[in-house]
């Protein structure tokens, strides 16, 4: 028994100095890998809410979809909602292959372009600096090539809302293509890069001028270019299904969030004031929408409220991490307001732009962009008030002036050369039948 007890014993003396020494040898890791590599160490914490961030803008992709598809008539859901689902393929590889590279590679010039930066192969491997309270620290590379590759993503997916219902498939797919990288791309590199004309100046914490405005304009060029849908105004154009519209909203207020507050590209104070003021804007937003409706029309309406949840959304887009909370529902209710009167306006001139993209994305986007000269949070450095509203002002105006022309060139050439607008005879059997061979329901309603 005694044999027995010491062989125990030493058994366990051995173990003990085992695990000693592996536990040794796993603290001195962390120090031997950043004496090799010679890496800022990675912040845990904002790569954890990049991650998310990047998720949660993805699935305002498909909350995109839905928002639109219940819009649309029957015969077109399907077709309206691959619009959508297309960007994400589409833009998705071009952003991979060049898009991050000509946005956010050096050049003072169009564009930019760094051959790391091309297949991403350069950075597979690299982390990129960001500050963290005062301290340099590093999050992987790729999280913020993927965070800013939703971005392109969701871009010309607003635009479809704008020409839904009338346009070929093929033809969409070309367009923007060719738009994610002769307008977003550019717009992004002068505002967002290191080396742009607009970066330091003009205020766009998320993508005011960059997505909204230049979707909205864009939007605008391409309905009124391309025509009304068949029958429109006269005929009754119903949405399919509200219900999804309503679930699409609500997809896109969440993900809305990390769209806002993921810009911060940090897990702190201002990353917790941008989701703040996102949700004060979009709630103001909804609110004041309902009461216009209550007062004009006597009743609140589904698509009201999703119509104003969207105009203060996308109003506190560009200011999300530079405003005031009182400044957020501010805004929320003066592109609510402003928002209601362009889209009665645009009834009175009659174009169609189907699903209302610049009413909603471009006009409030434009609120946004300036009327956050009005609510800054004060700051270190800032440009006195004229300073700043002229910065404001330049950037809505290069976003409406560049990305309405090029966008006139884009749908003016692919149409000449594809047939931009579906024929009459497919546009009357739906986009669904024409362009996929598929119906959404069992039932379909040829109105």
């Amino acid at each position: 028994m005694d044999t027995l007890k010491t062989l125990l014993r030493e058994n366990l003396v051995g173990r003990n100095r085992l695990w000693a020494a592996l536990s040794a040898l796993v603290l001195l890791v962390p120090e031997f890998a950043h004496a090799d590599t010679g890496e800022l160490p990675i912040d845990t914490g904002t790569t954890a809410w990049m991650l998310i961030s990047t998720a949660l803008v993805l699935l305002m992709v498909p909350g995109l979809a839905m928002f639109y598809g219940g819009l649309v008539r029957t015969k077109n859901v399907l077709g309206t909602m691959m619009h959508s689902f297309a960007a994400m393929a589409i833009v998705g590889v071009l952003w991979v292959v060049v898009g991050y590279s000509m946005a956010f590679g050096p050049g003072t010039g169009w564009a930019g372009w760094d051959w790391d930066f091309f297949l991403l192969q350069g950075i597979e491997n690299k982390l990129m600096e960001i500050e963290v309270n005062g301290e340099a620290r590093a999050i992987p590379w790729l999280v913020f090539a993927m965070f800013q590759g939703k971005f392109a993503i969701i871009t010309p997916a607003l635009i479809s809302g704008a020409f839904a219902e009338r346009v070929s498939f093929k033809a969409y797919c070309i367009f923007i293509a060719l738009w994610s990288l002769l307008v977003y791309v550019p717009l992004c590199h002068w505002v967002w890069s290191a080396d742009g004309f607009l970066t330091g100046k003009a205020i766009d914490f998320a993508g005011g001028t960059v997505i909204h405005i230049s979707a909205g304009i864009a939007g605008l060029i391409s309905a009124i270019y391309l025509g009304a849908r068949r029958g429109y105004p006269k005929t009754a154009m119903h949405p399919s299904n509200l219900v999804m519209t309503l679930m699409g909203a609500g997809l896109l207020w969440v993900g809305w969030f990390g769209f806002n507050a993921g810009s911060s590209v940090a897990s702190g104070l201002q990353t917790a004031q941008a989701l703040t003021v996102t949700q004060a804007a979009a709630a103001a937003g909804a609110f004041t929408w309902m009461v216009i409706e209550a007062l004009h029309h006597k009743k609140a309406t589904s698509l009201g409220l999703v119509s104003g949840i969207l105009a203060g959304l996308v109003a506190i887009t560009p200011a999300a991490g530079d405003v005031t909370v009182v400044g957020s529902l501010a805004l929320g209710v003066i592109a609510s307001v402003i928002c209601y009167f362009a889209i009665a306006m645009k009834n009175k001139l009659g174009y169609d732009d189907a699903l209302d993209v610049f009413g909603i994305h471009g006009v409030a986007g434009i609120v946004g962009a300036i009327g956050l000269t009005f609510f800054l949070r004060a700051a270190e450095g800032r440009p006195d008030f004229s300073t700043q509203l002229w910065y404001q002002t330049e950037g809505v105006l290069v976003s409406l002036g560049y990305a309405g022309v090029v966008s006139f060139i884009l749908v003016f050439a692919v149409d000449k050369l594809f047939r931009f607008r579906m024929s009459d005879a497919n546009e009357m059997a739906g986009i669904d039948h024409a362009d996929h061979g598929e119906h959404a329901y069992g039932m379909l309603n040829l109105d």
